[in-house]
């Protein structure tokens, strides 16, 4: 099986290579801007006539489209989210390959949802964030464009390479930070907030099934289980063997020291949570890494940093 692996240097798509890469019956060819790609191809730029001749010269049987961006103003998440992916679907529209698509969409393309209920694939999209609208955008134009196509919906992944400006980033940086300083408190805001975290090593499981699948439409990945962030810094803290308070301090005052670290910025309010049935029906897919593991990985690469 030809795979052709868009975005393989980001946080996702490093581990979607590694789990393809693995399976002695894909020959993977990665695709994009780094200068580590097999080939360089920036789809928010180029043409879609360009990609349609490669993909003509490479016939892939499966593309995956892992790019993107998370963080940026308006614009930039719109070119790199919404008309990238355009340029996919309008290329795949043009080649003769026939290939599949499985697109990464994310959970930020739901918005809010009400406290102790599980978002399905059936529920109206209400993103809160420019990033989530960019997403949504992208994930409709791919179920509008009449490829063979699914688009998985990752909720909050976790796990190694967890980029050090995310919200589980920067809460791994902040204790590494007061262990370092010897400070006598961790000072963090918005641990009220609840996610449905998802090990990033599962999420690449899933879009190996969904290469080999044939479902279509929206899939959801996650756990079927929403997690307090301040249960997450507890876990940490064990990781780090961290025994000191946490202070989470009034947000109108903030701490003279500096602000604390901010609460999860992807619109969707206090509370996520997936309903997986759809990942586990159609694609015999149910997550395996447990949420410690997770952030053990995630502490012992924010420990190591200087």
């Amino acid at each position: 099986m030809r795979v052709l692996l868009i975005g393989a240097n980001g946080y996702l798509g490093r581990h979607v290579a590694d789990r393809l890469l693995a399976d002695p019956a894909v020959q993977l060819t990665a695709l994009g801007r780094g200068d580590d790609a097999d080939v360089r191809f920036d789809l928010s730029t180029g043409s879609p006539g360009a990609l349609t001749r490669f993909l003509d010269a490479v016939h892939p049987g499966v593309v995956v489209n892992c790019a993107g961006a998370t963080r940026g103003g308006a614009r930039e998440l719109i070119r790199h989210n919404t008309v990238a992916t355009a340029t996919v679907c309008e290329s795949l529209r043009r080649s003769g390959c026939g290939a599949r698509l499985v697109h990464l969409g994310c959970a930020a393309e739901y918005g809010p949802s009400p406290a102790g209920s599980s978002t399905g694939e059936d529920a109206v999209p209400r993103p809160g964030s420019p990033y989530g609208v960019s997403k949504l955008a992208a994930s409709e134009l791919v179920l509008g464009s009449g490829l063979d196509a699914i688009v998985l919906r990752v909720f909050s992944p976790v796990g190694p390479g967890t980029p050090a400006g995310s919200p589980l980033g920067r809460l791994a940086d902040a204790l590494r930070r007061v262990m370092q300083q010897g400070e006598g408190e961790l000072r963090l805001a918005g641990l009220g907030v609840q996610r449905d975290f998802v090990d990033v090593r599962d999420v690449a499981r899933a879009v190996h099934a969904a290469a080999l699948s044939a479902a279509q439409g929206v899939v959801n990945i996650g756990t079927g289980q929403a997690v307090r962030l301040r249960e997450v810094v507890s876990v940490l803290a064990r990781a780090a063997g961290y025994a000191g308070p946490v202070h989470e301090p009034d947000e109108t005052h903030p701490h003279p020291g500096g602000p604390p670290v901010p609460p999860y910025p992807d619109g969707c309010g206090p509370w996520q949570q997936a309903d997986v049935r759809s990942a586990r029906d159609r694609l015999g897919w149910r997550p395996r890494i447990g949420l410690e593991e997770s952030l053990a990985d995630i502490w012992m690469e924010a420990a190591c940093r200087v």
